[in-house]
């Protein structure tokens, strides 16, 4: 009896043994695994080596699709630079309406939101963002024969604007007078513009650049806007992509590529001070 219950006990210790072995070798196995899918993935893409960026296909010259729907513009051209300089050459542009695109990037939907994006404090409750890379002006587009030349002028007036933009907060704030109707981008927006359902839209001075050339509005209020520049917005917990992209978005500026750029799709407007090179910096 006693030679048998030792022989059992060794067997059960052999076995606990070689589990123990198992359970060590699969650890080893799983952290090794860990920490190459980390190297491989360093910046927690939802699918390595490629970047989904969440965008706007009708916010020309900032992000539009072209004429065989490929996205182009200011900022896709740049981030593309950025996400090159970064090691990634696959960049997957998706339209989005601007109201959804915040959270689309947050709860993981896409990696990053490109679309000339103002940061706010409020928007940096949902995400986290790049270094500003882009400021500009607000403007009421109208009718020539619209009646508008300031603010006042909105008083009682249908004033569109695009749902979750600056402008849609700033004229909240400030055209309380006026009555506000909302739309999912741009091109609805002067559509009601034209066909008088609306009096005014207000936008992206950029933009409202374009629209006055296609359709003989004019911009009847431009209003100054440097408090919330434009950046890339990202998911929060990214702290070693946030960083790659402000290193990139650094060089790209410092070596010339961001005025480049610049001057290509903003022909004329004034340019930002901050974003040119040192060298060309006044002191």
């Amino acid at each position: 009896m006693t030679h048998r219950t030792t022989l059992r006990r060794t067997a059960v210790v052999a076995l606990a043994a070689a589990t123990a072995l198992v359970l060590s070798a699969c650890a080893t196995s799983a952290a090794g695994s860990s920490d190459s899918a980390a190297e491989d993935n360093p910046y927690g893409l939802i699918t390595p080596g490629q970047i989904r960026v969440a965008s706007l296909g009708d916010a020309k010259p900032y992000t539009f699709t072209d004429e065989s729907g490929e996205f182009t513009g200011f900022d896709v051209e740049l981030f593309t630079d950025v996400a090159e300089r970064i090691g990634i050459d696959d960049v997957v542009f998706t339209g989005q309406d601007f109201s959804g695109l915040l959270a689309a990037v947050a709860n993981g939907q896409f990696d990053v939101g490109v679309a000339a994006i103002g940061i706010t404090d409020e928007r940096k409750q949902t995400v986290d963002f790049s270094d500003g890379y882009l400021a500009g002006y607000l403007t009421v587009m109208a009718s020539p024969d619209a009646g508008i030349s300031d603010e006042g002028d909105l008083a009682g007036k249908r004033l569109g604007v695009v749902q979750g933009t600056l402008q849609e907060a700033y004229a909240v704030k400030n055209f309380t007078d006026t009555e506000l109707v909302r739309f999912p981008d741009n091109n609805s927006a002067i559509s009601a513009v034209n066909s008088g359902s609306i009096d005014a839209h207000f936008l992206d001075y950029e933009a409202a650049k374009e629209y006055a050339a296609q359709y003989g509005l004019v911009n009847a209020i431009d209003i100054p806007s440097f408090d919330a520049p434009a950046g890339f917005a990202i998911a929060k917990g990214k702290p070693e992509f946030q960083a790659a992209l402000n290193e990139a978005l650094a060089a790209a500026m410092e070596d010339g590529t961001w005025k480049e750029l610049y001057e290509k799709w903003f022909p004329g407007s004034p340019m930002p001070e901050q974003y040119l090179p040192s060298s060309e910096q006044s002191e």
